[in-house]
């Protein structure tokens, strides 16, 4: 079992940055692929980005390519998605995921555990 806990989200202006955090609970933590997803109004859950168990290994979905970093602290238990030149079509909610699984992590169907997302909101 993981328990996964958003924070940082807000309102911030195109251009701007933001840092996602989210703090997890669970024995193996190292063991799982953690992810972020977002969604927008109206539209499906997407794929934002992944890390490997170890952090080795990092995924980022085309949108966000250049713009995002994802990292994570196994240690702190902690798994950080860092937004940079944010645009209007960012915004959305942000959840953080936890998968067991290596295999399909952009794949949201992938990953068993979630956090209840936090809002990000990027004006123009």
């Amino acid at each position: 079992q993981v328990q996964l806990v958003e924070s940082g989200g807000g309102l911030v202006q195109a251009g701007g940055s933001l840092r996602l955090s989210c703090a997890a609970s669970g024995r193996t933590y190292s063991s799982y692929v953690l992810g972020w997803f977002r969604q927008a109004p109206g539209k499906e859950r997407e794929h934002v980005a992944a890390i490997s168990g170890s952090g080795g290994v990092k995924y980022y979905g085309e949108s966000v390519k250049g713009r995002f970093t994802i990292s994570r602290d196994n240690a702190k238990k902690m798994v950080y998605l860092e937004m940079n030149s944010l645009k209007p079509e960012d915004t959305a909610v942000y959840y953080c995921a936890a998968s067991i699984s290596t295999t399909m992590v952009v794949n949201k169907s992938t990953y068993a555990y979630w956090g209840q997302g936090t809002q990000v909101t990027v004006s123009s």
